[in-house]
């Protein structure tokens, strides 16, 4: 494991071959065959809260050092995985189930019953780069909440945070035979979602790979978050100082690399080149540097691969005429943080999620345009700036993103709401109760009340 921003070696770890995942498996289906009340798996999960809290400056520090985030933002991750671990510690009421109508139909006469939710099993978690901390929290919360097991497989740049929150977990009183962790790549990833014990595969990531897993996976519970292209609408009548701040906070935050990110902004014409200007301004007054510094507003990318591909994706968008209005540069992993003008709608940087730092304004003369052409490339979350009522509920309805944030940009999220988006940009939602909806069954019991049959006849 290596630091993205400098290249130097932070550790080890063990790449898990089809044996190991085959153990671990086997362990956790072994585990799911112990009690493990309710009650315990609550206090394990608020215990693990308390304790990653009191250790927030230790997680802080590596998920900085092996991730692309500055140290600011992943203090901010650990606050918010905090919160995710507790949240799943209060959400017991997400397993209560109902009672059965048998005596609506004369066939369930006789009958009583009710059902539960009841655990589905393994659940395998296949998490991202880019919040390695919080979005394990999201899946490993609820899932043992439920009553599964999990066999986690972090993002292979990443891993050092999800091992030690492993650890906080198990030490928290959370079964060593509920909880599996496996490192490496592709192939390791393959094993586990290929594994014929595994019963829902819950992956955040990239389309491309969700691709693979669906074609591999077999007919089996996907649970998928795959990122978007997210647009901002600014209207005419919009504060046009407010827009611009929130959009390049929106844009830049960990490099660009968060799935929230605000990438296409359409501004009316009249507000364009005030909106514009601004966002220019403020965008080349960031700091862009060493993530261990607390001045640095933007820091390196994940890898020099990766920032060397979003380079790519800014020249071929000038080459059909894109104009860089700020930033466009690459230094190693840095990517300055870019703002286009200009840009074709039908170029790359226009039509698929950059997982970068740059954002590309548009300007528009009808709303019913720019809710077009917002709608045009899949988003998951998705902003509007205007001070009237009516339309912002207009805009919010026809625009087709798994939340719409009024007066704010894309990238908004609390960790108890559904989080998720429609089409190609996920299967299923995140959010703990949803998330704990998503990795259980209705279990129903029927019980011939026989006697109190006889005796009514």
């Amino acid at each position: 494991v290596c630091d993205p921003e400098n290249g130097e070696h932070v550790g080890w770890v063990a790449r898990s071959s089809r044996a190991d995942v085959d153990r671990a498996v086997t362990a956790l289906r072994h585990g799911l065959g112990r009690d493990w009340p309710l009650h315990r798996r609550r206090a394990a999960l608020t215990e693990a809260s308390s304790r990653l809290a009191a250790q927030a400056e230790r997680f802080a520090r590596l998920i900085s050092t092996e991730g692309c985030k500055t140290l600011v933002e992943a203090e901010r991750e650990v606050a918010r995985a905090v919160e995710t671990l507790r949240l799943s510690g209060e959400c017991a009421d997400a397993l209560t189930g109902e009672t059965l109508p048998l005596d609506n139909t004369e066939r369930g006469a006789g009958r009583i019953g009710w059902f539960v939710r009841a655990p589905v099993g393994i659940v395998a978690a296949i998490t991202p780069f880019n919040d390695p901390l919080n979005l394990v929290a999201h899946k490993l919360g609820p899932a043992l909440l439920a009553g599964n097991g999990v066999i986690l497989k972090p993002h292979e740049a990443t891993p050092l945070t999800a091992l030690a929150f492993a650890e906080v977990l198990v030490e928290a009183g959370v079964p060593g035979d509920r909880l599996a962790v496996v490192c490496g790549e592709a192939e390791t990833g393959g094993h586990v979602v290929t594994h014929p014990q595994v019963d829902v595969v819950s992956f955040t990531g990239g389309p491309r790979t969700a691709a693979r897993i669906s074609a591999t996976a077999g007919p089996r519970r996907l649970l998928m978050e795959l990122g978007g292209n997210n647009p901002t609408l600014v209207c005419a009548d919009a504060d046009p100082t407010a827009a611009a701040a929130a959009i390049v906070e929106g844009a830049f935050g960990a490099a660009g690399q968060n799935c929230l990110s605000v990438q296409r902004v359409y501004i009316a014409r009249e507000l364009f080149d005030l909106v514009s200007a601004a966002v220019v301004a403020k965008t080349r007054a960031l700091v862009v540097g060493s993530k261990q510094s607390r001045r640095t507003q933007v820091g390196p990318m994940i890898s020099e691969g990766e920032a060397r591909r979003v380079q790519e994706w800014v020249a071929d968008a000038v080459a059909q005429g894109a104009q860089v209005l700020a930033g466009g540069t690459r230094n190693g992993s840095f990517h300055a943080p870019t703002v286009l003008g200009n840009v074709p709608d039908d170029a790359r940087i226009a039509a698929e999620e950059v997982f970068g730092p740059v954002v590309c304004l548009f300007a528009f003369d009808t709303v019913e345009d720019a809710i077009d052409r917002a709608n045009s490339a899949q988003a998951l979350h998705a902003g509007v700036f205007t001070r009237d009522v009516a339309t912002a509920l207009r805009i919010s309805e026809r625009l087709v993103a798994g939340a719409v944030l009024v007066n704010d940009t894309s990238d908004f999220r609390i960790d108890a709401m559904p989080f998720g988006g429609f089409g190609r940009s996920g299967i299923g939602r995140e959010g703990i109760k949803h998330a704990i909806a998503a990795m259980t069954e209705p279990k129903s019991f029927i019980i011939n009340n026989i006697s109190g049959h006889e005796e009514t006849q």
